[in-house]
């Protein structure tokens, strides 16, 4: 299936209008900029990693795909899954499916409660991800959500998502891709007013120059929110907690 296949070095055909010229060339820029850090998300962790990983969530050795690239590595999901087991949310959204969704919806279920939404822009991956959910016996809405113009004054794109929960308390934030705009992520904080007071945000890929940019302005329109870089993966995750 989908989640499985050998990751190839940029993401999925994003399904999406042209983009301008200016927002082309912006993407061509931090491409330069951003390959250090592009290689090596090449690496998804090491095996050894991956198999201690999938013991503590009682998942076959063969339950993860081959990861790295544009999908979580394992640094990135065992923050995920530590998380999720210490705190236990009870409303997770993700934006962008796949690995990451196998291991939020089985520490939800160890938990014993919580529900997961994921959203993500390309329809087969979407409902790949389903089933592999159901092979293994896990629950998760995952729902498709094709791409639109960005609110908030954000470049680029964001998610059609739909009705979502009217509180969050745990916001995994692994999409849109880079490639349609290094700052594309930042239309995540058209969410942030629905986080609970505690709750988390994860964004992936945070120690990459674009994703910098966006935490800059989240620390300046967000100051009930504390945020901090950590390296707990090959890419970095901002971490941001909701204070009041």
């Amino acid at each position: 299936m989908t989640s499985r296949e050998i990751t190839p070095f940029l993401p999925l055909q994003n399904e999406q209008p042209a983009k301008p010229l200016a927002e082309k060339l912006h993407v061509v820029l931090f491409g330069a900029i951003q390959w250090p850090w592009l290689l090596k998300s090449l690496y998804g962790g090491s095996k050894k990693g991956k198999a201690a990983l999938l013991d503590s969530l009682g998942l076959r050795q063969d339950a993860l795909p081959n990861l790295g690239s544009w999908k979580a590595d394992v640094g990135f999901l065992k923050l995920i899954a530590d998380h999720v087991r210490d705190t236990k949310p009870q409303s997770v959204m993700e934006l962008g499916a796949g690995a990451s969704s196998l291991i939020i919806a089985r520490a939800l279920q160890i938990n014993g409660s919580g529900e997961l939404l994921s959203v993500d822009q390309h329809g087969a991956f979407v409902q790949a991800t389903q089933e592999w959910l159901r092979e293994h016996g896990l629950d998760g809405e995952i729902r498709h959500a094709p791409l639109r113009p960005a609110p908030a004054g954000w470049p680029g794109v964001w998610y059609d998502h739909g009705p979502l929960p009217d509180t969050i308390d745990l916001l995994v934030i692994d999409g849109p891709p880079w490639t349609i705009h290094p700052y594309v992520r930042g239309s995540a904080e058209t969410l942030f007013d629905r986080i609970s007071v505690g709750g988390v945000v994860l964004l992936d890929d945070a120690a990459r120059p674009g994703e910098r940019v966006v935490a800059r302005r989240w620390r300046k329109s967000w100051p009930g929110f504390e945020f901090k870089l950590v390296h707990a993966g090959t890419k970095g995750t901002l971490i941001g907690k909701r204070l009041r």
